[in-house]
Protein backbone atom coordinates (compact mmCIF):
# COMPACT_ATOMS: atom_id res chain seq x y z
CA UNK A 1 0.00 0.00 0.00
CA UNK A 2 1.46 3.30 -0.62
CA UNK A 3 1.36 6.36 1.24
CA UNK A 4 0.50 9.84 0.37
CA UNK A 5 2.01 12.58 2.84
CA UNK A 6 0.87 16.15 2.82
CA UNK A 7 3.23 18.69 2.88
CA UNK A 8 3.71 20.28 6.34
CA UNK A 9 2.73 23.34 6.38
CA UNK A 10 5.00 26.43 8.07
CA UNK A 11 3.80 27.43 11.58
CA UNK A 12 2.93 30.79 11.71
CA UNK A 13 2.81 33.12 14.07
CA UNK A 14 -0.53 33.36 16.61
CA UNK A 15 -2.82 36.35 14.76
CA UNK A 16 -4.57 37.34 17.67
CA UNK A 17 -6.49 40.86 16.80
CA UNK A 18 -6.10 41.90 20.86
CA UNK A 19 -2.07 42.11 20.78
CA UNK A 20 -1.74 42.47 17.14
CA UNK A 21 -3.64 45.98 18.18
CA UNK A 22 -2.18 46.86 20.95
CA UNK A 23 -0.72 50.15 21.63
CA UNK A 24 1.32 51.64 25.13
CA UNK A 25 -0.88 54.73 24.38
CA UNK A 26 -4.88 55.92 24.11
CA UNK A 27 -6.17 59.10 23.35
CA UNK A 28 -8.82 60.60 25.88
CA UNK A 29 -9.59 63.30 23.94
CA UNK A 30 -10.26 66.93 25.12
CA UNK A 31 -9.42 70.43 24.67
CA UNK A 32 -7.55 73.52 26.37
CA UNK A 33 -7.65 76.93 25.30
CA UNK A 34 -5.41 79.94 26.91
CA UNK A 35 -5.19 83.64 26.18
CA UNK A 36 -2.78 85.85 27.66
CA UNK A 37 -3.76 89.60 27.98
CA UNK A 38 -1.77 92.45 29.52
CA UNK A 39 -1.32 91.93 33.08
CA UNK A 40 -3.53 88.41 32.93
CA UNK A 41 -3.87 84.88 31.45
CA UNK A 42 -7.31 82.94 31.36
CA UNK A 43 -6.61 78.86 30.66
CA UNK A 44 -9.82 76.86 30.28
CA UNK A 45 -10.08 72.76 29.26
CA UNK A 46 -13.31 70.65 28.94
CA UNK A 47 -14.22 68.35 31.76
CA UNK A 48 -14.86 65.17 29.53
CA UNK A 49 -12.81 62.15 29.16
CA UNK A 50 -13.36 59.58 26.52
CA UNK A 51 -11.78 56.41 24.69
CA UNK A 52 -12.92 55.50 21.62
CA UNK A 53 -16.63 56.05 21.57
CA UNK A 54 -17.33 55.49 25.14
CA UNK A 55 -17.44 58.52 27.95
CA UNK A 56 -15.27 57.25 31.03
CA UNK A 57 -16.22 60.45 33.35
CA UNK A 58 -18.00 63.61 32.79
CA UNK A 59 -15.97 65.21 35.63
CA UNK A 60 -12.92 65.08 34.58
CA UNK A 61 -10.50 68.36 35.27
CA UNK A 62 -7.46 69.13 32.80
CA UNK A 63 -6.02 71.70 34.44
CA UNK A 64 -2.85 71.39 37.09
CA UNK A 65 -2.12 74.41 39.00
CA UNK A 66 1.96 73.91 39.45
CA UNK A 67 2.57 77.66 41.17
CA UNK A 68 1.07 80.64 42.62
CA UNK A 69 0.79 81.97 39.09
CA UNK A 70 1.51 78.93 36.78
CA UNK A 71 -1.28 76.13 35.18
CA UNK A 72 -1.01 73.31 33.20
CA UNK A 73 -3.55 72.18 30.35
CA UNK A 74 -3.47 69.16 29.07
CA UNK A 75 -5.07 66.34 26.37
CA UNK A 76 -4.24 63.15 25.22
CA UNK A 77 -3.43 60.17 27.10
CA UNK A 78 -4.24 61.58 30.89
CA UNK A 79 -1.98 58.57 32.36
CA UNK A 80 1.18 60.00 31.04
CA UNK A 81 -0.37 63.88 31.74
CA UNK A 82 -0.54 62.60 35.48
CA UNK A 83 3.30 61.12 34.98
CA UNK A 84 4.13 64.35 33.45
CA UNK A 85 2.50 66.58 36.22
CA UNK A 86 4.13 64.51 39.03
CA UNK A 87 7.24 64.85 37.40
CA UNK A 88 7.14 68.39 37.16
CA UNK A 89 5.91 68.70 40.75
CA UNK A 90 8.65 67.05 41.84
CA UNK A 91 11.49 69.31 40.15
CA UNK A 92 9.61 72.40 41.24
CA UNK A 93 9.63 70.90 44.52
CA UNK A 94 13.52 70.53 44.45
CA UNK A 95 13.47 74.19 43.17
CA UNK A 96 12.19 75.84 46.00
CA UNK A 97 14.59 73.69 48.62
CA UNK A 98 17.17 75.08 46.62
CA UNK A 99 16.54 78.34 46.16
CA UNK A 100 13.72 79.36 48.32
CA UNK A 101 11.12 80.78 45.82
CA UNK A 102 8.95 79.45 43.36
CA UNK A 103 9.52 79.09 39.72
CA UNK A 104 8.32 81.46 37.17
CA UNK A 105 6.20 81.01 34.70
CA UNK A 106 8.58 81.58 31.74
CA UNK A 107 11.08 79.34 33.76
CA UNK A 108 8.77 76.50 33.99
CA UNK A 109 7.85 76.58 30.22
CA UNK A 110 11.23 75.60 29.67
CA UNK A 111 11.37 73.36 32.36
CA UNK A 112 8.50 71.53 30.52
CA UNK A 113 9.82 71.82 27.50
CA UNK A 114 13.34 69.79 28.30
CA UNK A 115 11.29 67.27 30.47
CA UNK A 116 8.93 66.50 27.56
CA UNK A 117 12.59 66.26 25.00
CA UNK A 118 13.87 63.88 27.62
CA UNK A 119 11.36 61.87 26.80
CA UNK A 120 11.48 61.97 22.95
CA UNK A 121 11.85 58.42 21.91
CA UNK A 122 9.42 57.43 23.90
CA UNK A 123 6.90 60.60 24.39
CA UNK A 124 4.40 61.63 27.14
CA UNK A 125 1.66 61.33 24.28
CA UNK A 126 0.40 65.04 25.88
CA UNK A 127 -0.36 68.17 24.05
CA UNK A 128 -0.11 71.38 26.63
CA UNK A 129 -0.66 74.72 27.10
CA UNK A 130 0.81 76.35 29.83
CA UNK A 131 -0.13 79.61 31.16
CA UNK A 132 0.76 82.60 33.87
CA UNK A 133 2.00 85.67 34.81
CA UNK A 134 5.81 86.28 34.25
CA UNK A 135 8.34 88.10 36.07
CA UNK A 136 6.84 91.62 34.99
CA UNK A 137 3.14 90.64 35.18
CA UNK A 138 1.94 90.23 31.88
CA UNK A 139 -0.06 87.34 30.91
CA UNK A 140 2.18 84.67 29.30
CA UNK A 141 1.02 81.39 27.26
CA UNK A 142 3.24 79.07 26.04
CA UNK A 143 2.09 76.24 23.46
CA UNK A 144 3.88 72.81 22.97
CA UNK A 145 4.32 69.63 20.59
CA UNK A 146 4.42 66.14 22.06
CA UNK A 147 8.46 66.20 21.99
CA UNK A 148 8.65 69.71 23.53
CA UNK A 149 9.38 72.33 20.87
CA UNK A 150 7.33 75.17 22.08
CA UNK A 151 6.56 79.36 21.47
CA UNK A 152 5.11 81.83 23.59
CA UNK A 153 2.23 83.81 22.35
CA UNK A 154 -0.93 85.88 22.85
CA UNK A 155 -3.41 82.46 22.60
CA UNK A 156 -3.40 78.82 21.94
CA UNK A 157 -5.51 75.15 21.74
CA UNK A 158 -4.49 71.90 21.89
CA UNK A 159 -6.89 68.66 22.03
CA UNK A 160 -9.18 67.10 19.98
CA UNK A 161 -11.20 70.42 19.45
CA UNK A 162 -8.12 72.71 18.26
CA UNK A 163 -8.82 72.41 14.94
CA UNK A 164 -12.65 73.75 15.31
CA UNK A 165 -11.16 76.48 17.81
CA UNK A 166 -7.44 78.00 16.50
CA UNK A 167 -9.77 79.36 13.34
CA UNK A 168 -12.08 81.02 15.54
CA UNK A 169 -9.00 82.74 17.77
CA UNK A 170 -7.37 83.62 14.47
CA UNK A 171 -9.91 85.40 13.15
CA UNK A 172 -10.88 87.26 16.33
CA UNK A 173 -7.45 87.96 18.00
CA UNK A 174 -4.77 87.94 14.23
CA UNK A 175 -4.89 91.13 12.40
CA UNK A 176 -4.78 90.76 8.87
CA UNK A 177 -1.73 93.33 9.14
CA UNK A 178 1.46 92.60 10.46
CA UNK A 179 2.37 95.94 11.48
CA UNK A 180 -0.85 96.47 13.60
CA UNK A 181 -0.72 93.08 15.62
CA UNK A 182 2.61 90.74 14.72
CA UNK A 183 1.11 87.03 14.25
CA UNK A 184 3.29 86.10 17.69
CA UNK A 185 2.36 88.87 19.77
CA UNK A 186 2.88 87.65 23.28
CA UNK A 187 -0.52 89.55 24.51
CA UNK A 188 -3.95 89.96 23.07
CA UNK A 189 -5.61 93.50 23.58
CA UNK A 190 -8.54 91.68 25.20
CA UNK A 191 -9.47 92.77 28.39
CA UNK A 192 -10.21 89.88 30.99
CA UNK A 193 -14.01 89.71 30.54
CA UNK A 194 -13.61 89.51 27.62
CA UNK A 195 -11.29 86.64 27.13
CA UNK A 196 -13.46 84.61 29.38
CA UNK A 197 -16.50 85.19 27.25
CA UNK A 198 -14.60 84.89 23.73
CA UNK A 199 -13.26 81.21 25.40
CA UNK A 200 -16.59 80.22 26.29
CA UNK A 201 -18.04 81.05 22.73
CA UNK A 202 -14.84 78.68 21.38
CA UNK A 203 -16.28 75.72 24.05
CA UNK A 204 -19.48 76.07 23.03
CA UNK A 205 -19.01 75.98 19.54
CA UNK A 206 -16.32 73.56 19.56
CA UNK A 207 -19.32 70.99 21.53
CA UNK A 208 -21.44 71.20 18.84
CA UNK A 209 -19.22 69.29 16.50
CA UNK A 210 -16.20 67.70 18.64
CA UNK A 211 -17.81 64.62 20.55
CA UNK A 212 -14.67 64.21 22.63
CA UNK A 213 -15.49 67.81 24.05
CA UNK A 214 -18.34 68.42 25.78
CA UNK A 215 -20.07 67.66 29.47
CA UNK A 216 -18.51 71.23 31.33
CA UNK A 217 -15.57 73.77 30.90
CA UNK A 218 -13.10 74.45 33.68
CA UNK A 219 -12.22 78.49 33.46
CA UNK A 220 -9.34 79.45 35.20
CA UNK A 221 -8.76 83.14 35.75
CA UNK A 222 -5.15 84.04 36.68
CA UNK A 223 -3.76 87.67 37.57
CA UNK A 224 -2.04 90.06 40.09
CA UNK A 225 -4.40 89.30 42.87
CA UNK A 226 -4.35 85.47 42.57
CA UNK A 227 -5.85 82.25 41.10
CA UNK A 228 -9.71 81.95 40.45
CA UNK A 229 -11.94 79.39 38.99
CA UNK A 230 -15.20 79.26 37.11
CA UNK A 231 -17.08 76.54 35.60
CA UNK A 232 -19.82 76.46 32.26
CA UNK A 233 -21.59 73.20 31.73
CA UNK A 234 -21.65 72.43 27.72
CA UNK A 235 -23.42 69.46 25.87
CA UNK A 236 -23.94 66.03 27.88
CA UNK A 237 -24.44 63.89 24.40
Amino acid sequence: MSMVFAPRLAESAPTSHVGASWSPYDNNGGTCVAIAGADYCVIAADTRMSTGFSILTRDYSKIHHITEKCVLASSGFQADVRSLQKNLDARHQIYQHQHSKQMSCPAMAQLLSNTLYYKRFFPYYSFNVLGGLDNEGKGCVYTYDAVGSYERSGYSSQGSGQTLIMPVLDNQLKSASPLVLPPRESSTPLTESEAVDLIKDTFASAAERDIYTGDGVEIVIINKEGIRRETMALKRD
